[in-house]
């Protein structure tokens, strides 16, 4: 028998709360197949039960290598009232990089969906002592649970309650600051990032949520969905991004609210169906990831759907900053104000000292929703923490009226000749041009200057242009010291699951072939040039 959660905050309560008070609304629509608050309750319970008869004691990671399910969500709240944590591993990974994290997450259990079993299989097989493994749902491991993978010696740890500090996701970050770590958030901080979340973005019973980032992101979780299943509404979960579905699905299961990256709208927004798509229901849409650009914001605006802008960040649970519609349509590029019950403040980066009033610094964050810390890894978690405060890497400004606009990751701004420059700043610049997709911009090593910039730039299908031509369209935006010195085109972009630009991965050794071009003379598309 389950023990009952002692803690005030621990999210095992949300499904027997709904199962009482909307027993048959539904709870998850995945892909046409639907699934009640009274159904997810006692799947969830029952599924815990055999858990903890089975040997899995608090702390216990469950592992999945699955796409976005109702099973899934089951299994969610089964670790919820279990005092497991779930360990959502992200199905886009190569072998290799699946089996390092299976490693570090040192799953008692694997739960594998049929479509990824060659992929867990292989990743598996690199593990010296592989844990056990099961597929979700009711024909899997809600039937039956095999024995925990336990470390020589330990017999099954005791049951207890719940409590709020208990650890329930380990959650990847994307990596765009170097190799990914393993972030836990606590029942606490689930609780606290959904109730800051509630204050802003509102949520009643009626609602219909659209959820389509994927599941091994904590965007999956705690940017709606789980503001969802606490107050009763339902959530329609997509496993892809299609933008012709998702028109449709915003029609016909009459969503109210979803939230997406700045590209999940603009492909939206390009679809042929977008213009006469019925997006009457969807009242409201909420922006993660990277600031709207003023023309898709206007598009967006046009078909009458009010946005929320925001910024996050795993570590912080992700919910720290946002830009409600009316704002934002005065503040575009702005990231917004701090989210109730979330503080932040800008230290200089060179001393730690917080400044006062309008200023530019690191971000920092502090709060109840801010994560545990990364899983056996304390050496990192005292590096990300100074004071009680977590440092974000973000370099960000502040205005006179606490207004806040995040500028660039602080390992990406590059010294030249004494200048900082913003890789941000001179990629907006470029996909100014029309000839320009997409752009990326990273500091290199030089003998003069110490850095100087190097572009990655995706040329725009039907535009010509070249290296010569961007660098003069460069010099008339930019100060001197900013324009690119090399400058390649590139037929995309490495990007993380969230679609980030993966700026680590086009370190100084992806810019010597550019170089080298410069140095061959001009006559090739990524010739290279002194700014």
């Amino acid at each position: 028998m389950v023990v009952e959660e002692d803690g005030l905050h621990t999210l095992g309560r949300w499904t027997r709360d709904r199962a009482r008070a909307t027993p048959d609304r539904v709870a998850v629509d995945d892909r046409g197949v639907t699934l009640t608050y009274r159904d997810l309750h006692e799947r969830a319970t029952a599924l815990a039960r055999r858990f903890r008869a089975a040997g899995y004691g608090a702390g216990a990671r469950v592992a999945t290598v699955t796409g976005n399910s109702a099973d899934q969500v089951v299994l969610f709240f089964a670790c919820a009232h279990a005092g497991l944590v779930l360990a959502p591993l992200s199905w886009r990974l190569a072998p290799r990089e699946l089996a390092d994290q299976l490693a570090l997450t040192d799953p008692a259990l694997v739960v594998v969906e049929e479509e990824f079993a060659v992929l867990a299989q292989t990743a598996l097989e690199r593990l010296p002592v592989p844990p056990g493994r099961a597929e979700p749902g009711a024909g899997g491991v809600e039937r039956h649970v095999p024995p925990p993978a336990l470390a020589p010696g330990d017999g099954p740890a005791p049951a207890r309650a719940v409590r709020d500090d208990d650890p329930l996701l380990l959650v990847f970050t994307s990596g765009t600051g170097g190799a990914p770590k393993g972030a836990l958030l606590t029942h606490a901080n689930c609780f606290w990032n959904n109730l800051s979340l509630s204050r802003t973005v509102e949520l009643t019973s009626s609602d219909v949520v659209l959820s389509v980032l994927p599941q091994f992101h904590v965007g999956g979780w705690n940017i709606q969905p789980l503001l969802a299943w606490w107050t009763g509404a339902t959530v329609v979960l997509e496993r892809t991004f299609e933008p012709g579905r998702v028109l449709q699905l915003i029609a016909g299961r009459r969503v109210t609210t979803m939230m997406g990256v700045p590209t999940n709208y603009l492909m939206l927004a390009e679809h042929p169906g977008f213009a006469d798509a019925d997006l009457s229901s969807l009242a409201h849409a909420v922006v993660g990831g990277a600031p709207m650009p003023d023309a898709l914001l206007r598009a967006w605006h046009r078909r009458g759907v009010a946005l929320t802008q925001g910024y996050g960040l795993t570590e912080a649970g992700p919910n720290v900053l946002c830009l409600p519609d009316d704002v934002a349509r005065e503040r575009v590029g702005w990231a917004g104000m701090p989210y109730p019950h979330v503080d932040v403040a800008l230290a200089d980066p060179a001393t730690g000292e917080q400044l006062d009033g309008p200023g530019t610094g690191e971000l920092l964050v502090r709060g109840p929703g801010v994560f545990a810390g990364y899983f056996r890894d304390a050496d990192a978690t005292a590096q990300v923490f100074a004071g009680g405060w977590l440092r974000t890497g973000d370099l960000a400004e502040r205005d006179d009226v606490g207004c806040y606009r995040v500028l660039d990751r602080l390992k990406d701004v590059f010294i030249t000749g004494g200048e900082n420059v913003t890789p941000a700043e001179v990629e907006a610049v470029l996909r100014q041009h029309p000839g320009v997709a997409d752009a990326a911009v990273v500091g290199v090593p030089d003998e003069r200057w110490g850095e100087v910039g190097a572009a990655f730039v995706v040329p725009r299908a039907g535009v010509l242009t070249d290296a010569e031509e961007l660098t003069a369209f460069c010099r008339g935006q930019l100060a001197h010291f900013k324009v690119p010195k090399y400058l390649e085109m590139v037929r995309d972009l490495p990007r993380s699951s969230l679609d980030k630009v993966m700026r680590s991965a086009l370190g100084p050794g992806a810019a010597v072939p550019a170089r080298d071009a410069a140095a061959a003379g001009p006559g090739r598309g990524d010739t290279t040039r002194e700014a």
